[in-house]
């Protein structure tokens, strides 16, 4: 869900023994397609599988998602990139331990895919997605490390379909906090480098300590949105404290500074208990202040949400709060071939089934990603 690594997806491989047009149609479905599977199966040393993928003639998705009478673009803010040496021994260990097979026998080598530029483009490009967002993560302690540098290196290997958010340290915030402040301001200032990304309870420091309110000054006067994960994390190493977790404790800064745009990731669900944690603390600050969004990613995976009833939920919810226009999609990928799509997929059936109109999809789907991150809206 976070960081430089990749969580164990939540759909099967593809039954590679079909042979008749309808099974044919049903994997072509349900997997990301011929060119995510070839990205991280060759990594994985894993050639047979896709060769027979390819001979079932999946086809290329067309951009866009079905809603509807509408077929709409889609901009996917939360992406992970970074190296597997980046997460710490215990979070390696986790994380193996959740990949489906055949991935969990080379986890380093699905992991080195699937995270690069090109393992995320794929994905998109299975999913129909037109334009992602990678983001730089600082989590020594927990999650691990996706450097700035190399999110950066990593958006330009595809700038037409990648953005990146920046993040910094705050382990050694006494000594060198101003100096991590200054790199912050200039990496938001970089090439394809939209914003900013926060977590916490990854990070092990509060969200009401205001000694690191400098990091909302720097955003705002560079006009660059700060996404901050919100509730629970289920990592080793993490702090579920509730200063750490529950966004009620970011309202100081949230008030302190109206210029700066605060994205609540994960809506404040609780990823440990599976539930719904701290969503309508959410929603009571968007509707409170207007310089909070809400972004609903990985909550509803099937891992997460094994009922399939909190997305649908929360989705419903944030319409009745007239806060629809203040939602932002994300899925927290790539985590597993097939996991973008499917978190698409997911998103887009809660949206229709509590009464989402075309515009209101649209608007949830890309719309608000561009107006709030001064973008051009991805047409299909």
């Amino acid at each position: 869900m976070h960081s430089s690594h990749v969580q164990a997806a939540d759909s099967p491989i593809p039954d590679a023994s079909c042979a008749h047009a309808s099974e044919r149609e049903r994997v072509c479905s349900s997997t990301p397609g011929p060119r995510g599977w070839r990205v991280v199966l060759e990594v994985a040393g894993f050639i047979t599988p896709v060769a027979t993928v390819i001979t079932l003639g999946c086809a290329q998705p067309e951009p866009g998602v079905d809603f509807r009478d509408a077929r709409l673009a889609v901009v996917d803010m939360h992406l992970h990139q970074g190296e597997w040496q980046g997460v710490p021994g215990s979070t390696q260990e986790f994380l193996a331990s959740r990949f489906p097979f055949p991935f969990n026998l080379n986890p380093e080598q699905t992991a080195s895919g699937i995270l690069s530029a090109e393992g995320v483009v794929a994905e998109l490009d299975a999913a129909g997605i037109s334009r992602g967002v990678l983001l730089a993560v600082y989590a020594p302690r927990s999650v691990g490390v996706a450097t700035n540098e190399d999110m950066v290196e990593q958006v330009a290997v595809a700038p037409d379909r990648l953005w990146g958010l920046a993040s910094l340290r705050v382990d050694d915030w006494s000594a060198g906090g101003e100096a991590q402040l200054a790199q912050l301001d200039e990496m938001v200032q970089a090439p394809g480098v939209v914003g900013v990304k926060l977590a916490h309870t990854h990070m092990h420091f509060r969200m009401d300590d205001p000694r690191y309110f400098g990091i909302y000054e720097v955003a705002g006067l560079r006009q660059k949105p700060v996404y901050l994960h919100t509730g629970p994390s289920p990592f080793p190493g993490t702090n579920a404290e509730p200063p750490y977790t529950d966004p009620a404790f970011l309202e100081a800064a949230i008030a302190a500074y109206p210029e700066t745009i605060f994205i609540l990731g994960h809506v404040g669900y609780d990823f440990i208990n599976k539930q719904l944690g701290y969503f309508e603390t959410c929603v009571t600050l968007a509707q409170k202040y207007p310089n909070v969004y809400l972004e609903p990613s990985a909550l509803g995976s099937e891992g997460s949400d094994p009922t399939g009833e909190h997305l649908p939920h929360i989705m419903g919810r944030i319409r009745e709060a007239g806060l629809v226009e203040r939602t932002i999609y994300g899925s927290d990928g790539p985590q597993s071939p097939g996991f973008v799509g499917d978190y698409l997929a997911r998103t887009t059936a809660a949206m229709e089934s509590t009464g989402y109109t075309v515009e209101e999809a649209r608007a949830v789907l890309s719309g608000n990603f561009a107006r709030v991150f001064q973008v051009e809206e991805p047409t299909l």
